[in-house]
């Protein structure tokens, strides 16, 4: 079997391993793929990997001999699953892989947010504190989580563990779901409850139609004034100049996102140039456990496929 990954740096810069792969075939890993050459890099190929390199019907109708489509990443939407189900290719994904870190990185951006972490640690390396005459001093006071609201929106695992984790914190917690979890610690309520009752939002659904844009300039003003929103979902899921718009004004008190529109982040993006607003560059999910673990998984959905059984099919 020739098995092809085309974008594999990301979750192999060669501190994992892919050998739990390569024991399933000949195995050729390319750490990045232009669009240009998938074409050309499928040819041959029973099987394919892919990370951020979209697969649209024309490469997949070009693909004769693929038969196997292994997503390293939770989200599909790099696929035409529509095409491949057409061709009678099995598309898997890896869900749940990173719960726990992307978990993580929300209450990290959002401690930061609300401790002013990184502004006060300039400041302290500066001499600021040094030149103060009290022993305990700010600039700007820190947010007291304890008691405000959060809401989630989008309460599968990662939105689950959010709130175990803001339930500890003292929060009170909502959800918005298209279908209720169990599980989920908090109560649910309609998203309009949600938007208006919530200091804090923080979004943890899929980019579909009905998701894309969701928060923007009408949803805002639905929100309180103040409020803290919190991405580490999908850039598609904001409208980035609506939410720029919010920061200006206030309406918003501070964006804290691991995601933008488009990947890596462009310069005219106008969350670059908007105030209290925090982005890191798309790592939330990355911590080395997390990748190994993704590679396992995804050699575990290739050969349950050979075996006759796949697990974890999107199309």
């Amino acid at each position: 079997m020739q098995i092809v990954v085309l974008d594999g740096y990301c979750v192999n810069p060669g501190d994992v391993d892919w050998s739990p792969i390569k024991a399933l075939g000949t195995l050729s890993v390319y750490d990045r793929t232009h669009p240009d050459m998938v074409a050309q890099r499928l040819r041959g190929a029973d099987a394919v990997f892919v990370n951020k390199v979209k697969l649209n019907r024309e490469i997949l109708q070009n693909a004769r001999q693929l038969k196997f489509i292994g997503v390293l990443a939770t989200g599909y939407d790099v696929i035409d699953v529509e095409a491949a189900k057409e061709r009678g290719i099995v598309v898997c994904n890896v869900p749940a892989y990173s719960t726990e870190a992307v978990a993580q990185h929300t209450i990290a951006l959002l401690l930061a947010i609300c401790q002013h972490v990184e502004y006060h640690a300039s400041l302290v390396r500066q001499g600021a504190w040094t030149a103060q005459p009290d022993f305990s001093w700010w600039e700007i006071a820190p947010v007291l989580l304890y008691g405000k609201t959060i809401g989630i929106i989008g309460c599968g695992r990662i939105g689950t563990r959010v709130a175990r984790i803001a339930e500890a914190l003292g929060m009170r917690v909502l959800g918005y779901s298209p279908h209720e979890k169990q599980g989920f610690p908090g109560t649910f309520v309609p998203l309009d409850v949600l938007l208006k009752e919530s200091d804090v939002v923080s979004l943890h659904c899929p980019s579909k139609a009905d998701t894309v844009g969701l928060i923007r300039s009408d949803t805002i003003a639905g929100m309180k004034d103040g409020a803290i929103l919190i991405n580490t979902a999908r850039g598609s899921l904001i409208s980035e100049s609506d939410v720029r718009d919010a920061l200006v004004s206030g309406k918003l008190a501070a964006y804290g996102t691991d995601v933008a529109s488009e990947e890596p982040i462009r310069l005219r993006n106008p969350l670059l140039t908007a105030p209290n607003c925090l982005i890191t560059s798309h790592y939330a999910w990355s911590p080395k456990p997390m990748r190994q673990n993704l590679i396992d998984v995804s050699a575990k959905n290739l050969r349950s496929f050979l075996y006759g059984y796949p697990q974890n099919v999107v199309s």
